[in-house]
């Protein structure tokens, strides 16, 4: 099993959250580096304390688990924690490597449907990214030299692989070793580790609350 850590939107995607850990089962509590229903509340920590927090739980892992979720774009952290994931982090002598990603869709919003209301099409090509962050959406369809795109496999094709949540709960530890696979082939994509565009509303966010 591969150290985990889970990215989501805590006020509505806490349940998912600890269905996935249910579904992990009793060495989840070994190998799960994310928050609980046992965590210490941080909201009224200052930001440099919840950063460093948090890099604490994410350094030491290899797959992360973002929840998708409606209102996703709107948290101040799910985007912050996917750069810090995906980047080399070094500590002493000791780097960390890019973590894999594996995406998780919410089903508890009619069934996944929200999902596909975000969705468009170029030519042959489906695409959702009203409620992605940018950093998602820079890492799907990014796999190089594809000389066939099979747009019925975006999955393949990109690096983060998005699956519904009742799929993702039915084998877990497939997926995520799955995403961790991929970490060891970053060569095969092109890797967006950080989002100019995902920043500036970080800021802005921080500005207006």
């Amino acid at each position: 099993m591969r150290k985990t850590f889970i990215s989501y939107k805590y006020s509505e995607s806490r349940d998912i959250r600890d269905r996935i850990l249910q579904a992990l089962g009793p060495e989840a509590t070994k190998f799960y580096r994310g928050e609980t229903a046992e965590s210490p509340d941080l909201t009224d920590f200052t930001t440099d304390t919840i950063k460093n927090h948090l890099k604490d739980m994410i350094y030491n892992t290899s797959v992360t688990i973002l929840i998708i979720s409606p209102h996703m774009k709107e948290s101040n952290w799910i985007s912050w924690e996917l750069e810090y994931a995906l980047k080399n982090q070094k500590r002493g002598d000791i780097y960390s490597h890019s973590n894999g990603i594996v995406g998780v869709i919410a089903n508890q919003w009619d069934n996944g449907a929200w999902f596909k209301q975000n969705e468009y099409r170029i030519g042959n090509r489906l695409i959702q990214h009203s409620c992605l962050p940018d950093i998602v959406v820079k890492n799907r369809m990014n796999k190089k030299n594809r000389f066939s795109i099979n747009y019925d496999s975006v999955n393949s094709e990109s690096y983060i692989s998005m699956v519904s949540e009742n799929t993702f709960l039915s084998d877990p530890q497939y997926y995520i070793e799955s995403a961790y696979e991929k970490s060891q082939r970053l060569d095969e994509f092109y890797i967006i580790k950080q989002s100019e565009k995902d920043r500036r509303e970080r800021e802005f966010r921080e500005k207006i609350w």
